[in-house]
């Protein structure tokens, strides 16, 4: 994964939440803009949780990147509705 294409989903207007996949099968959901921050040498991202916990991600292990609909990946995630 490339810096151009993380920066791409972070630049989108407006801002749709996505989910990045990463090669050890864990995904990590980036649900705001400003909960991102792109390292200046483009090796690493750092996303942030609203409950303060963060990532710190080496691009050469991110796989995929998928947008957020409506709290639900491309695999079908996301948090499953209250009955």
């Amino acid at each position: 994964m490339t810096r151009d294409e993380i920066t791409k989903m972070y630049e989108r207007q407006p801002f749709e939440p996505f989910r990045i996949h990463l090669a050890d099968g864990r995904a990590i959901d980036v649900v705001h803009r400003e909960f991102i921050a792109i390292s200046p040498t483009g090796r690493t991202v750092t996303v942030y949780q609203p409950d303060g916990d963060w990532n710190l991600i080496d691009l050469m292990l991110v796989t995929d990147i998928s947008p957020l609909r409506n709290g639900k990946g491309r695999k079908g995630g996301g948090r499953k509705k209250a009955s």
